[in-house]
């Protein structure tokens, strides 16, 4: 008989593990679809599942891309970590792990992996090697010594969405967004063309990219502190914008997708449509935008053209494609108007191109020349850079350093005065993919500074090259490496509050406030943080969750305690975990098991109503089979050794 049941016993958990392995195949293989169709968003939430059922090398790798692609810095770091840790990964997997670290602010770990990468692949070059070490020791550099600007996210321009891509037009600042507010509702900047599933034209409702709507170019009145869409037919139901006015408001260029009627393409592969550049101008009687015309140089087949600058004058255009010739990604160049109106021949702005991506050309009123570019030593991703125009000669360009630049891509920089202004930046703790942000610079007469060391919470040792983060309300985020003593400091506004956070990879962040209100003289404030270690699959005790007997329901004062967790997973978004309910021995054992798992999937339920994602987070009732202490069946305890059994515990299984 025994040998029957154990039998039965082995082919029921075959059965389970096979059907397991199906299921897994099935998600994979619908997850490896949407990828193929750069539905990222959906192929990110698939391969989350394949993982979680099995934690193989293919879900990982494509967890790093996918989230790369929509520029989700964090678990980008956090999958490539991964990835590059297991057998058989991509070398290539190494440099991906490097530029999350370097767009995540984690200079000294960076560089780290880029060596690492160069001594795996022998095609780097020790110029290309130097060009990352010295983009990391200029990044530390200009975090310790920031400039004198104030950078604001313009919370009125900016929605949950992408907003980027300003220029001011009588009195109203214009700028593109994917906002939800039409039927035909990511941009341009490191994905130079509209993707689309090759088997039809795209969704005219939603970009599969993102998952958000096709951008739209947006008028936001002051006055009425609202955006409301730019009065222009354009002629296509993807994406349009950003743009550029003639000083006289007469004219104006910008950037535009459209699926050409001639397209080819072969069924259930993907296809890439190129960007164009189209112009329009106000008609004098009606005051409307004329129908608009295409660049000369448009060639939706080959190249995209995007990102125009017209000059005030009118006479001048310059632009950023990947036109053949170039020596990048995308380069800049530049068209001049010949007597009878028409456009020049394109020149090649060789004296600024790089071989990476040149992008958002812009001159201010100095006639200074603007770009963004990931081809010079920079923080990481587009940074802005300036170069002087010295008669009609740009000059070697300088990175404007930080808080102007930030780790993640920021562009499309435009000045209001010569003081203030706009850019766009994708840099974190915005409000949407791409945030419009405000700059101008700072006069203060009272100096005040903030200092702190970072510990290891347990050991009390100071902690090298952790990130220090500080940040206000309606404020820029300033970021720093703490130094070979664990110490960090900061340059503070008076009359303001600040949240101040640490982390480190393979810590548990920590945070703490800071305010200069009422200080009425120059002064350094101290304030230290503590950075627990993460281990992996180890319990921690969740206190004072209790439920009412024989009901899983979450009560009052559970919800409380349940909610510190809900922090520490909002604060480390890249950790999984598993909670778990355990009973005392009491009662029968089946009843118990059954029991700890309602529990546990009560107190899950509710975390994922607080936002967290589902896949981040699993349910686990152990009943009575981990007991603390000798309180077994027929073992008699009193009330206290049964209550302390009797427990809600969570463990990371994934940093």
């Amino acid at each position: 008989m025994k040998k029957n049941i154990l039998g039965l016993i082995l082919t029921l958990t075959l059965l389970v593990a096979m059907q397991r392995r199906v299921n897994a195949q099935y998600i994979l293989k619908e997850a490896d679809a949407q990828y193929e169709l750069f539905n990222y968003e959906k192929a990110i939430d698939l391969y989350e599942q394949a993982y979680k059922k099995k934690a193989t090398l293919h879900p990982a790798e494509r967890l790093a891309e996918c989230y790369s692609f929509i520029h989700n810095y964090k678990q980008t770091e956090s999958w490539y970590a991964i990835a590059s840790g297991m057998s058989g990964s991509n070398i290539e997997d190494h440099l991906g792990y490097a530029k999350a670290l370097q767009s995540n602010s984690k200079y000294s770990e960076a560089k780290i992996e880029y060596r690492k990468y160069a001594l795996l692949n022998k095609a780097v070059t020790p110029q290309q090697l130097s060009l990352w070490m010295m983009s990391c020791d200029s990044a530390m550099v200009w975090m310790k010594n920031p400039g004198s600007y104030i950078i604001k996210n313009e919370k009125t321009l900016n929605s949950s969405h992408s907003d980027w891509g300003t220029t001011v037009y009588q009195d109203k600042v214009v700028y593109s967004s994917d906002r939800d507010n039409r039927k035909t509702d990511i941009k341009w900047k490191s994905r130079p063309f509209l993707k689309f599933d090759g088997a039809k034209v795209p969704d005219k409702q939603i970009y599969g990219w993102t998952g958000n709507r096709y951008l739209r170019l947006y008028s936001f009145d002051s006055r009425t502190d609202s955006a409301t869409l730019f009065p222009l037919n354009a002629g296509t139901e993807y994406h349009v914008g950003p743009a550029s006015f003639t000083a006289n408001g007469q004219e104006m260029y910008f950037t535009l997708t459209r699926v050409p009627h001639d397209l080819q393409y072969t069924k259930d592969k993907p296809g890439t449509i190129n960007l164009e550049i189209y112009s329009s101008k106000k008609e004098a009687m009606s005051g409307k935008w004329s129908a608009p015309v295409p660049f000369k140089y448009n060639n939706v087949n080959e190249w995209s053209v995007g990102d125009p600058f017209i000059t005030g004058d009118g006479k001048s255009l310059y632009f950023a494609s990947t036109m053949p010739g170039g020596k990048g990604g995308t380069d800049l160049y530049v068209c001049f108007r010949d007597g009878a109106g028409q456009w020049d021949k394109p020149i090649n702005l060789s004296v600024i191109n790089t071989s990476g991506d040149e992008r958002s050309p812009y001159f201010d009123a100095n006639n200074d020349f603007y770009f963004s570019s990931d081809g010079y030593a920079g923080m990481g991703g587009l940074d802005i850079f300036k170069s002087a125009n010295k008669s009609g000669t740009l000059g070697k360009p300088r990175n404007m350093g930080y808080p102007v630049n930030s780790p993640q891509d920021d562009f499309a920089y435009i000045a209001t005065s010569d003081t203030s202004g706009y850019l766009s930046s994708d840099r974190m703790d915005g409000m949407g993919n791409d945030d419009i942000y405000s700059f101008h610079k700072k006069i203060s007469v009272l100096i005040f500074q903030l200092a702190g060391i970072v510990y290891d919470k347990e050991t009390h040792a100071p902690l090298i090259n952790a990130l220090v983060s500080l940040s206000k309300k309606n404020g820029n985020r300033l970021k720093v490496e703490t130094d070979e003593n664990g110490a960090f400091k900061f340059n503070l506004a008076a009359a303001s509050d600040y949240d101040l956070t640490a982390e480190k990879t393979a810590f548990r962040s920590d945070e703490a406030k800071v305010s200069t209100l009422n200080l009425q003289e120059s002064t350094t404030l101290h304030q230290d943080l503590y950075l627990a270690t993460i281990e992996i699959d180890k319990a921690i005790l969740l206190e004072n969750i209790y439920y009412d007997f024989d009901k899983w329901n979450i009560r009052a004062d559970a919800a409380i305690e349940l909610d510190k967790l809900v922090k520490i997973m909002q604060d480390n978004p890249t950790i999984w975990i598993e909670l778990g309910s355990h009973t005392d021995s009491r009662g029968n054992d089946a009843y118990n098991m059954t029991l700890s798992q309602k529990r546990a999937e009560s107190a899950v339920q509710y975390i994922i109503s607080r936002g967290i994602s589902k896949n981040r987070i699993e349910a686990k009732g152990y009943g009575e089979t981990k007991l603390l202490n000798r309180c077994a069946n027929g073992v008699a305890c009193t009330i206290a050794e049964h209550q302390l059994n009797r427990r809600t515990e969570f463990k990371i299984l994934k940093q």
